[in-house]
């Protein structure tokens, strides 16, 4: 540690600590635009110049490193002065513009201009211009003329994002950011430049001239998205959700969130939501009192228990929704004497689950991603699935880790990769078991010891902190609990902790609450393939796009004689009978678990939307017209208390109970049914910025191999035709030559795909 003097007090700091983390240590505020905390040190605003003792100049505190007995003055006449004149230079051509800048009341430089710039300007030239750039429809640079070239959106690029994708271009007053040769800016993190530039260069595109950020109510919520549970800062005006930033939490997401996080509020307020209870009357749909909805649902399902017994009756449930509308959707089902309940609608293998009451999950926590000295991930797309898991992993990388993966294709993952196989699904389990023959005998399936598992048997034996990650394919691949028994037994003989990355916001807090069948139940997958389901509850999920087969689903659905959906949107407007408006996470409260096993509970931040009411209401009004006992609730956190008890830290396990399988591949090219970032949950298909951006309007396309499109002859632009069980789809195709032989990206989750089969099934494929 070396001890310095702050303004007269001593602080204690760790060697090569720079005199702004001495100042941040000692509570002691210095001006700055350019210092960031989580991105390097890059000097540029001089915003910060201290006096240092002996020094013959002022000194940026952001990089002048710390010695023993330095003396540092912040509120000296000296420091003063030079923080004035840097603040004159930075005002010279900055435009006078405040009453129109989204970023007024909220703007750094605004702040500091009060307290260290002058009534007037001495400069009386003309300011210069910079023209607007068009870089997607996230984020604005409409006003580039503000800028001041702090360039933390470049640094956040290339740190924090991993892609460099603005950059300072032209030198002196010329100087400006700008993308390579007019591109947009695609990554899956780009909205967090909108919260660190320092001006109003950089703002919300769907925000724009909306509203004033003094108009704005902040209330705290959770990201009802992927498993991080990013924690997020809900911005309301007139009980509408107007923006949605992060909210800093170092254990969970940092002071970032995701793009799908931030923007996909727009959904709220669409014409996609439902805001009355409708029931199909002769095939046309007719809006209801909540009454005559509710009493509907419950004779109708009393009917057909006494007409074909509980058994027929089931309920599917997305993870995206909370413990506390799982807890009593399964509570209403169990309730009629069905064991038929589940949220695991993409999962193929159901013999892969935790203990009743138990679950599967992260096997360490989402901090430590950020000091792993070696991963090894399997069947993920880590990118796109779990923006904010990958940040980590690129900070580790970045640190010195060796992160392996083991997947299909070579989806650019933004960080260096030691060992990278890319090999057919129906080709994992195998992968991992040359892994682990190439640590020694005894493994659970044999193997061969090829020089690519050998590389990451080594990289697994080497380092202290280390971890194997299964991601969304490997829990919904057909050999789950095959890939899952391998990865632990290369964990016991590696050190590694073992753990899934997890799909969903509560995909932990699904299988706490016993969502899925416990006895004698039907799962997803035979609730939605050729069973004789009368009645089904479907909460937050429409299973022709959120279930492992489409077609087979859609099939189900319009056999059933009652399909009631729970949804904040118009959704299964073709198989659907009743449909109940439930409020998304902004309008009721609730609670998540995300990977770690954390518990996050939240409120509504504004009022239901018209006649929309919390699911868990809706469920628990159901209950009572059903007559069934424990329906009694007055609050969710009631709700929450019978749901999850009390501690859950002993209810995690990610022990493996399968034999271990090697896989087969069946007749035809074999489908990797990859889920694009923004197909995801409702809220992110009915969200039209992100639609716009390139993952959304890209999403419908089918990726092909080298071979095969060379079999086909195909030229960029060309369709094909697709056909799976019976069904055939018809869409753009693009050479991926990471794609292993025989294997086609067909993305799953869009509706253009909605008509063919199993996620991991075969096809054909044709030239159109």
């Amino acid at each position: 540690m070396v001890e310095i003097e702050l303004d007269g007090q001593k602080v204690s700091v760790q060697e090569g600590s720079m005199v702004m983390h001495a100042a941040e240590k000692a509570g002691t505020y210095i001006p700055h635009f350019c210092y960031h905390k989580k991105l390097s040190i890059a000097a540029n605003c001089r915003m910060c110049l201290v006096d240092v003792e002996k020094a013959p100049k002022p000194m940026p505190a952001c990089a002048t490193p710390v010695t023993q007995g330095m003396i540092v003055r912040t509120k000296s006449d000296k420091a003063i002065k030079a923080q004035q004149g840097v603040m004159e230079f930075l005002l010279i051509n900055h435009p006078l513009d405040c009453p129109i800048c989204d970023q007024g009341g909220e703007c750094q430089l605004q702040d500091l201009a009060v307290g260290y710039g002058g009534s007037k300007s001495r400069y009386t030239e003309e300011k210069r211009v910079v023209f607007h750039k068009n870089v997607g429809p996230l984020i604005s640079m409409e006003e580039m003329s503000r800028c001041i070239h702090c360039t933390r959106c470049v640094r956040f690029g290339q740190e924090i994002a991993g892609v460099m994708e603005l950059g300072m271009a032209h030198r002196g007053e010329h100087s400006e950011i700008q993308t390579f040769v007019g591109r947009t800016v695609d990554s899956e993190l780009s909205g967090n430049m909108i919260d660190i530039c320092p001006v109003g260069a950089l703002t919300s595109k769907p925000f724009r001239y909306s509203a004033r950020t003094w108009e704005l109510s902040r209330r705290k919520s959770v990201s009802p998205h992927d498993s991080t549970g990013a924690n997020l800062i809900v911005q309301v005006k007139n009980h509408q959700v107007m923006r949605v930033v992060p909210l800093e939490n170092d254990d969970v997401n940092e002071c970032w969130i995701a793009d799908r996080d931030r923007f996909s509020y727009e959904a709220l307020n669409s014409d996609a939501r439902l805001t009355a209870p409708m029931i199909k009357q002769g095939g046309a749909w007719k809006q209801v009192d909540w009454t005559t909805a509710l009493e509907y649902v419950a004779n109708g399902l009393k009917s057909i228990k006494a007409d074909h017994g509980a058994k027929s009756i089931g309920a599917l449930g997305s993870a995206h929704s909370t413990v506390e509308e799982l807890h009593l959707l399964a509570q209403v089902v169990r309730g009629l004497g069905s064991d038929n309940i589940d949220h695991r609608l993409r999962h193929s293998d159901f013999g892969n689950a935790a203990p009743a009451g138990q679950a599967r999950w992260l096997g360490t926590s989402i901090a430590k991603l950020s000091e792993l000295d070696r991963a090894l991930v399997v069947g993920s797309n880590l990118r796109k699935d779990h923006p904010l898991f990958a940040a980590r992993l690129r900070h580790a990388a970045r640190r010195g880790a060796a992160v392996s993966r083991i997947g299909t294709g070579n989806d650019d993952w933004l960080l260096p990769l030691a060992t990278s196989q890319s090999i057919a699904p129906s080709g994992w389990v195998q992968a991992l078991a040359d892994v682990a023959a190439a640590l020694g005998a005894g493994a659970p399936l044999a193997g061969t010891a090829t020089d690519t598992a050998k590389a990451i048997a080594a990289s697994l034996q080497s380092g202290s902190a280390k971890a194997i990650l299964l991601g969304n394919a490997a829990a919904e691949h057909p050999q789950a609990g095959s890939l899952l028994a391998l990865a632990q037994w290369i964990g016991q003989q590696t050190g590694a902790t073992v753990g899934y990355l997890t799909a969903a916001a509560n995909t932990v807090g699904a299988q706490l609450v016993k969502a899925q069948p416990q006895v004698d139940g039907l799962n997803a997958a035979q609730m939605l393939t050729g069973s004789s389901l009368k009645a089904v509850l479907l909460l937050n999920t429409d299973p022709v796009l959120d279930s492992a087969n489409a077609a087979a689903a859609a099939k189900a659905l319009d056999a059933a004689e009652m399909v009631v959906v729970l949804s904040p949107f118009k959704t299964g407007l073709e198989y659907a009978d009743v449909l109940l408006p439930i409020a998304p996470f902004t309008e009721a409260s609730g609670s998540f678990v995300n990977a770690e096993g954390r518990l996050q509970s939240f409120v509504g931040v504004v009022r239901p939307q018209a006649e929309t009411r919390p699911g868990w209401k809706v469920l628990r009004v159901l209950g009572n017209l059903l007559g069934l006992p424990g329906f009694d609730q007055d609050s969710s956190e009631q709700v929450r208390e019978q749901a999850l008890g009390g501690d859950l830290t002993a209810r995690f396990n990610n022990a493996a109970s399968a034999t271990v399988q090697a896989g087969t591949k069946g007749e035809g090219v074999e489908r990797f049914a990859n889920l694009p970032i923004y197909a995801t949950d409702a809220l992110v298909r009915n969200s039209t910025s992100l639609q716009l951006t390139t993952d959304g309007r890209e999403a419908a396309t089918v990726g092909l191999p080298t071979s095969l499109w060379q079999q086909l002859g195909l030229i960029e632009g060309d369709q094909v035709r697709i056909v799976q069980d019976g069904g055939a789809a018809q869409l753009p195709a693009r050479l991926e030559a990471g794609l292993p032989d025989g294997v086609a990206r067909v993305p799953a989750g869009l509706p253009q795909t909605a008509t063919l089969g199993a996620a991991f099934g075969t096809l054909s494929i044709s030239k159109v």
